[in-house]
């Protein structure tokens, strides 16, 4: 696992690169590839973690597909879980979570949705041109609020074959409703919903809903107390009448975050059905 540093307009931001288990990248390859993608530019890399059994095989063997995993929260709320990032890794894909700007070292400001939402397209550009990236099969799952960032990417770019929104808000304004603990940071960041009702509009992937062109799959648990499951159902709903291709993972008695075997199922289903759409890209 890599923790590197990429552009995201004219911010240097953050993020974790996640090989499938048992593959290994050179260091300074990888740092070959992204300076050549950034016109020479050194940006900082680390690798954070190995396989206890050293990886052998060499990631360039093929091209890969890619899940690019949006973390909820903002700041240090919310961080990346590297050990779902391992999860993922174990089926196959590359894995990349950016941190979003103003995070880790991150140059800019998290607006929860904001112009940060830059930074999911620009992950989609740097990993589409690495050159054992399958670009055509390149899925993003959003989760809580990163389901924003990532249904921003699905609706505005075309380098989203998949979306998955996992326990994700739809309707921002509902949030800033039902989450009163949340008011005052929601204040701060986007304003007011009644004096600036725009900003809740353009982060909410309900109004995106018209402009995602691929595939979408809702997970929600029917007790979230984080995301009310109404956020998840709307979604669906929306997308089902606009004819969209979406289907409704329900995980009916539990909440937000899954206990360890019902997430281990949860992230199977996830990838079969991510697998069994990309075999029609």
């Amino acid at each position: 696992m890599i923790h590197l540093t990429y552009r995201s307009g004219e911010y240097q931001v953050k993020g974790y690169l996640s090989l499938p288990y048992g593959y290994k990248v050179e260091p300074e390859m990888l740092e070959a590839h992204v300076r050549k993608i950034y016109g020479g530019e050194r940006l900082p890399m680390t690798v954070i973690a190995n396989n206890v059994e050293r990886e052998r095989l060499d990631i360039h063997e093929r091209k890969w597909p890619v899940l690019i995993y949006c973390r909820g929260g903002i700041g240090r709320v919310g961080q990346v879980k590297t050990e779902w990032l391992e999860r993922f890794s174990r089926s196959g894909f590359i894995v990349f979570a950016p941190v979003y700007r103003g995070t880790q070292g991150g140059e800019g400001r998290d607006e929860f949705g904001g112009a940060d939402m830059e930074d999911v397209p620009a992950a989609c550009r740097l990993l589409a041109s690495l050159p054992f990236v399958d670009r055509n099969r390149i899925a993003a799952m959003g989760f809580s609020r990163g389901s924003i960032n990532a249904a921003y990417a699905a609706a505005e770019t075309g380098y989203i074959s998949q979306l998955v929104l996992w326990g994700g808000v739809s309707d921002l304004a509902k949030t800033y409703e039902e989450r009163v603990d949340l008011r005052r940071m929601l204040k701060r960041v986007v304003g007011n919903p009644n004096k600036s009702p725009l900003a809740y509009e353009t982060r909410s992937p309900i109004n995106m809903a018209k402009r995602i062109r691929c595939p979408v799959l809702i997970i929600h648990g029917s007790e979230d107390e984080q995301v009310h499951p109404g956020h998840g159902l709307r979604m669906y709903e929306r997308l089902k009448e606009l004819g969209k291709d979406a289907e409704l993972h329900w995980y009916e008695g539990y909440g937000h975050h899954l206990p360890y075997e019902t997430h281990m199922i949860a992230i199977k289903r996830m990838f079969d059905w991510i697998r069994k759409h990309q075999a029609f890209t």
